[in-house]
């Protein structure tokens, strides 16, 4: 089975990606001046450590009288007091823009997943994407509230221990200088390393929990074809690639670390040895030589946080490359700059059902398709050269075998997807040169597996129109046939239904979607397979309440049960991407055709 479609990125730091999720750090400057301030002075206070070890040291060993242990101890005590002030207040800031960003980019990213279309979610499967939406956005705000906040205390704290070291001993600072160029090229070398082993663990991260979601959500069906010894095998599997990849991604960053720390303590002895000589020679003081060698313990251990973050942006990196790549994901279907400029002087930010644009009626008439064609995948053409003309208010059946092109056609009128060649118009005007909004709030689409939300069965059929009242929900409800089992629970209308309507039967739930979907009033309604669930008896309520409803309103119904379609206006028998056969139910059966052989067929099928 072929995994999801991950986007391919460079083998380094890339750094304009880095400011494109700076920027969310910036929508709180506050937060931002504050961490770095507390980080700038928290640097400032440790540097001053050594310097006081230094005066006390110097004042033991040459004061003729005793030292000013009180004083020493004032300014100790200042320093503790100034530096548990900086640790409180970077930890409640780096908390915060934690929180912020974390926030912000799940926001960005969820918002941009509704605008997509849906060929993105064909190559993604859901837990592909939940693992973007979660551990990939916790990734990138930890970096950038504590990396941020180690960067500037890491950078103020080595050039402080640079000047201090510099002043009490050029030399001996020198030598810390010429650890750098090893320092930079053992991180040069880690660099690419860990960035690959960290993509391949992100990868494998986002399959694994995408095979989590398809094995709960498909439980059952596993259980009814005994595919849990399987399923488990596939599941290690994925497993298995999973913990070599992080014992890879690990060992690297564990690497990193122990190397830096060996050049610290080579530079560490070479400075104990050269200011020994000093201190015998007289040129130096002991209290310099502990300030120093202070100074040079301190030096590394920025060095080694540094390292360690270097390590963690690495692993960011890949994250960063995947939140990026959701977020800036551009839907194929989209309105045209012509049509988004129509909207914006018409000062409308989404344009609903009854708002004319810029002269254009907002009243859905005829519709036609006009040498359409289809292909998910190239040279596997779905349609093929399809023509099709219907009338307002016409109801159109679409009938026959699976994988014919039914389904599609509907998805092409919804502009789920485009036609890769032809096109489709609304009175004479190509549906491109229309709103895509406006289109898909005139839709009403009721499917045979529909979706509820978790809520109540009132909030999922106000889902249809947010602003209706209980007096029009409980309308709907009853030309939909669903007020009769709604009313006949505890809780009526408040009932909960679950995650995704887990608590209703399946014919329930199509009840409801029916419900929701008269209550938008669409001027197109779509029924795919919508009343395979319910029996005979709701369904002619159904069928009652439609007649009612819709009234003036184009509907699209793709059945495989005939019996449910015998009083549409026009029944299409498609096969192959083509109208075989087309015609009212008595002229279809008259005939003696496809439609005839598909009728009789399931009619002894049904007896």
């Amino acid at each position: 089975m072929n995994g999801p479609t991950e986007e391919t990125f460079g083998g380094h730091v890339e750094l304009a990606l880095w400011r494109k999720l700076f920027r969310y750090a910036l929508r709180y400057r506050r937060s931002v001046i504050l961490l770095g301030a507390f980080g700038v002075a928290m640097a400032v206070v440790e540097i001053l450590f050594p310097l006081v070890t230094k005066a006390v040291v110097d004042s033991v060993g040459e004061a003729e009288e005793p030292p000013p242990f009180a004083r020493f101890a004032l300014i100790y005590a200042v320093l503790l007091v100034a530096e548990a002030g900086c640790v409180f207040g970077f930890i409640v800031q780096a908390g915060k823009l934690r929180t912020y960003i974390g926030h912000d980019i799940r926001r960005d990213a969820f918002a941009n997943l509704q605008r997509l279309s849906f060929s993105y979610f064909d190559q993604r499967p859901v837990g592909w994407l939940m693992s973007r939406m979660t551990s990939d956005c916790d990734r990138l705000a930890n970096i950038f509230a504590w990396g941020l906040l180690d960067m500037l205390w890491g950078v103020t704290f080595m050039t402080g221990i640079f000047v201090a070291m510099f002043v009490l001993h050029a030399k001996i600072a020198l030598i810390l200088l010429a650890v750098l160029p090893p320092l930079a090229w053992v991180s040069a070398r880690f660099q690419h390393r860990i960035l690959a082993a960290a993509r391949t663990v992100r990868k494998t991260n986002s399959r694994l929990t995408a095979a989590y979601n398809d094995g709960l959500v498909g439980l059952r069906t596993s259980k009814v074809f005994v595919r849990e010894a399987d399923d488990l095998r596939e599941f290690q599997g994925l497993s298995t690639e999973m913990y070599g990849a992080t014992v890879r991604s690990a060992t690297l960053s564990a690497i990193y670390p122990p190397i830096l720390l060996s050049v610290a303590s080579l530079a560490t002895g070479l400075a104990l040895a050269l200011g020994g000589f000093d201190v015998l020679g007289g040129t130096m003081t002991i209290g310099t030589l502990v300030s120093l060698m202070t100074y040079i313990a301190y030096f590394f251990h920025p060095v080694e946080e540094l390292a360690l973050r270097f390590a963690e942006l690495q692993m960011a990196q890949a994250s960063a490359e995947r939140i990026i790549g959701l977020i800036e994901a551009e839907p194929e279907i989209q309105d045209s700059p012509e049509v988004r400029e129509r909207i914006r002087a018409a000062s409308v930010d989404c344009p609903r059902p009854g708002v004319a644009i810029d002269g254009l009626p907002s009243h859905i008439g005829r519709i036609a398709f006009e040498s359409v064609g289809f292909e998910y995948v190239a040279d596997e053409p779905i349609l093929s050269d399809f023509h099709l003309v219907v009338e307002p208010g016409e109801t159109v059946a679409l009938v026959g075998p699976t994988g014919g092109g039914k389904s599609t056609l509907i998805s092409l009128l919804c502009r789920f997807y485009e036609p890769t060649s032809g096109r489709i118009t609304i009175d004479g005007q190509p549906l491109q040169e229309r709103s895509l909004a406006w289109l898909q709030s005139n839709l009403g689409i009721v499917l045979q597996s529909p979706h509820l939300f978790s809520g109540t069965i009132a909030e999922n059929i106000r889902y249809g129109k947010l602003d209706a009242t209980q007096e029009e929900i409980v309308h709907a409800a009853r030309l939909a046939g669903a007020s009769t089992f709604v009313e006949a629970l505890e809780h009526g209308y408040d009932t909960e239904v679950g995650e995704g309507g887990a608590r209703l039967s399946v014919g329930q739930k199509q009840l409801v979607s029916f419900a929701r979907a008269i209550l938008k009033a669409p001027q197109i309604l779509v029924m795919d397979e919508a009343t395979s669930s319910i029996d005979t008896e709701t369904e002619r309520r159904i069928q009652d309440g439609l007649r009612h409803v819709l009234g003036g309103r184009t509907s699209f119904v793709i059945a495989h049960r005939l019996s449910t379609i015998r009083a549409a206006d026009r029944i299409l028998v498609i096969e192959g991407g083509r109208i075989v056969e087309q015609g009212r139910h008595a002229e279809l059966i008259a005939a003696r055709g496809r439609y005839y052989e598909l009728y009789v067929g399931q009619r002894v099928q049904d007896t």
